[in-house]
């Protein structure tokens, strides 16, 4: 183990503040890393992120447009949601796909795992890219009221650089899709 990978926190408590099926908010008793003692708030999520990049032959891709309660902001993203931690990534990828956009794909890419505001949860997530698409009807959650609009792949990262697109998923995904899509 490098010095980096050390860990130079202490845990000396821990409490629960809050839990519902989405999020719990912990608070840690430490020692910090100056050895004063402090407290560390966590945001730990139920669930796995998941974020697709859907790409067609005509290297456009689909965003997924609506309200964000927090945020108090209407947001264009790519298809996203939540998957189960004890289920296949990949598989939840497929149902929020096809839940959202109506779109099944044929191929699958991985592009990776990422971490969300890692100063204060533990919120992870992975990134697909779907190609060979076939679109059917979507079938959102009560819950969302959804828009899709189908755009190149070269202006949602456009929307991503100056701001249109705020979503990290989005941005994420999107920029690791154009760089995955580069070396073909």
């Amino acid at each position: 183990m490098s010095n980096n990978d050390k860990n130079p926190w202490t845990l000396l408590g821990s409490r629960e503040i809050y839990r519902n099926p989405w999020i719990r908010v912990r608070e840690d008793q430490v020692l910090r890393p100056d050895k004063k003692q402090g407290i560390y708030g966590v945001i730990e999520f139920q669930s796995l992120a998941i974020g697709i990049v859907p790409v067609t032959d005509d290297m456009e891709t689909v965003l997924t447009g609506q309200y964000r309660y927090p945020v108090d902001e209407y947001s264009w993203e790519l298809p996203e949601g939540g998957g189960s931690l004890g289920k296949d990534p990949l598989d939840e990828a497929k149902r929020e796909l096809l839940e959202e956009t109506g779109i099944t794909a044929n191929e699958w890419i991985d592009l990776g795992p990422f971490h969300l505001s890692n100063s204060v949860t533990n919120e992870a997530g992975r990134i697909y890219l779907a190609r060979r698409l076939s679109f059917g009807k979507p079938n959102p959650d009560g819950d969302e009221v959804i828009e899709t609009k189908k755009i190149s792949l070269g202006e949602a990262f456009d929307m991503c650089m100056d701001g249109r697109i705020t979503d990290a998923v989005s941005i994420i995904g999107i920029a690791r899709a154009l760089n995955y899509m580069g070396g073909e």
